[in-house]
């Protein structure tokens, strides 16, 4: 299994005749679309190549399994340079790559050998108190957003960890504490500034093209660049909350609390994420406490609290102060693969079900690279999807609507050796976790996959449903010469 790159390597260099040779000779090509692009440009926009900070930084990304080099990278200063840049990029055939927050895992979904375009001077957030909305730019991380919006006692329905783009999530759904209150971050997007793959930058919203709104909406790059996103925000206070931490001992109480949980607990404002962490033979149960208020009711949370444990990080705070209690960039760097398991509801089997494949995977890799393997249980109330004012392409009629919980796999490791051995096994773990889910009688064997969570190969139809043939006609209504098929990622 682990030779499998390498031969693959071969057959592509080697039997099909592209030498080193034709490589240069590409890489060249590509190069020469970078310097058409800096000439085509306005001076604000910019050009890097390797050897430059700003070309290492818009190339690198979360998971080093996702970064590549690119013959240069270019940052837009403006939506009309990107306009220009993809009229160039179509018309010479040049593969590129379009990045916000870099937090993808998957190789090749926003990085590229050609032209990597880093959005990172789109970096405005715009409140509009009478429209009680805010603007926002695509190459920032939601971090900035909410501490930006903390300045007006508003919030919007964005990333739930530090460190996240805000492409990604609002271009590919965008769970949070908020959720049960206000729907996912596509569920709260009332218009895009959309660079169209023919160069023409405009704005789209439900009632100016209720179709392309529509698409925009958990499809990321299909339908063209976009650069700033307008939201929804809510008032927003201090809220309670933050991280507690236990040892492996105390896994079972644990269960049984987050059990008791969410069978008894209804209020949209309270929510629990936990997540268990397996490395180096060592198992640390982390959970995020969150309620939308600076205290909580009494009794929500007391068993959770009550249980001994390692650490604990919780108090009255700004949402934004709460977002970075959960330290996703510790992984920051490893090689990584994501999946999605629906779940109904976290029964106690269903939560002793997770504490063995942790265990059980944990102890089969620890011979692999260096790694860390996460199973974090995010639970949600079944109305979860019923806070959006039009329809988005994400659930489809598949779902009927049925807000889930999930199982959010992780899988991370340093050597590239071991790629395909970690996603066999992840994905090999997650489709166990469904089928015990299946089999307790949870209605989730024809849940749509969240499309930021899904691995490599993972089918189209399998994250879009019944979706899927609309998505593809607006696809090829707004990109008949497929330029955006040069940039990877999911593709209708």
């Amino acid at each position: 299994m682990t030779l499998l790159p390498s031969l693959i390597f071969a057959v592509i260099s080697g039997l099909t005749g592209l030498s080193a040779a034709t490589t240069e000779l590409r890489r060249a090509d590509y190069t020469a679309t970078c310097q058409q692009i800096a000439a085509a440009v306005s001076s604000e926009s910019k050009v890097y190549y390797s050897g430059s900070p700003t070309y290492n930084k818009d190339n690198e990304h979360w998971a080093s399994s996702s970064s590549q080099p690119s013959a240069c990278s270019f940052e837009p200063a403006n939506a009309q340079d990107v306009g220009i840049a993809l009229n160039i990029l179509g018309e010479n055939q040049t593969p590129f790559a379009v990045r916000s927050g870099g937090h993808t895992a998957n190789s090749g979904f926003s990085s590229t050998p050609g032209v990597q375009i880093a959005l990172f001077q789109f970096s405005e957030v715009v409140y509009d108190a009478n429209a009680q909305t805010a603007t926002i730019g695509m190459g920032l991380i939601w971090d900035n957003v909410y501490s930006e919006l903390d300045k007006y006692g508003v919030t919007v329905v964005g990333a739930k960890t530090t460190g996240v783009g805000v492409g990604g999530t609002v271009l590919g759904g965008g769970y949070t504490y908020l959720s049960n209150q206000y729907g996912l971050s596509v569920d709260n997007a009332v218009a895009f500034e959309l660079v169209m793959p023919n160069g023409t930058v405009t704005s789209i919203t439900s009632s100016s093209d209720p179709d392309l709104f529509y698409g925009l909406r958990v499809s990321f790059n299909n339908f063209g660049i976009v650069t700033t996103v307008t939201m929804k925000t809510y008032a927003q206070s201090q809220v309670w909350g933050g991280r507690i931490s236990y040892a492996e001992a105390q896994w079972d109480p644990v269960n049984t609390a987050i059990a008791n949980f969410v069978s008894k607990v209804t209020d949209p404002k309270a929510c629990v994420y936990s997540t268990t962490d397996y490395a180096s033979g060592a198992v640390v149960i982390m959970n995020i406490l969150f309620y939308d208020a600076p205290t909580y009711p009494d009794g929500i949370f007391d068993e959770l609290l009550e249980i001994p444990h390692l650490e604990k990080d919780i108090s009255t705070r700004a949402y934004s102060n709460l977002v970075q209690t959960l330290p996703a960039n510790a992984s920051s760097g490893l090689r990584a693969m994501f999946h999605w398991v629906p779940i109904e509801q976290f029964t106690l089997p269903i939560l002793e079900m997770v504490k063995n494949q942790t265990l059980y995977y944990g102890e089969l890799l620890s011979e692999s690279s260096g790694f860390l393997i996460s199973y974090d249980l995010i639970p949600f109330l079944p109305s979860l999807y019923s806070h959006s004012d039009t329809p988005s392409a994400f659930p489809s009629s598949r779902d009927s609507g049925q807000g889930y919980s999930f199982i959010e796999v992780y899988y991370g490791w340093t050597n590239a050796s071991d790629d395909d051995v970690m996603l066999r096994l992840g994905a090999e773990s997650a489709a166990y976790m469904k089928q015990f889910a299946v089999d307790a009688g949870q209605d989730v064997a024809n849940a749509l996959i969240y499309p930021n969570c899904a691995p490599p190969g993972t089918a189209m139809e399998d994250m879009y449903g019944d979706a899927l043939p609309h998505l593809q006609s607006i696809r090829s209504a707004v990109d008949p010469g497929n330029v955006m098929g040069l940039t990877g990622g999911w593709r209708f």
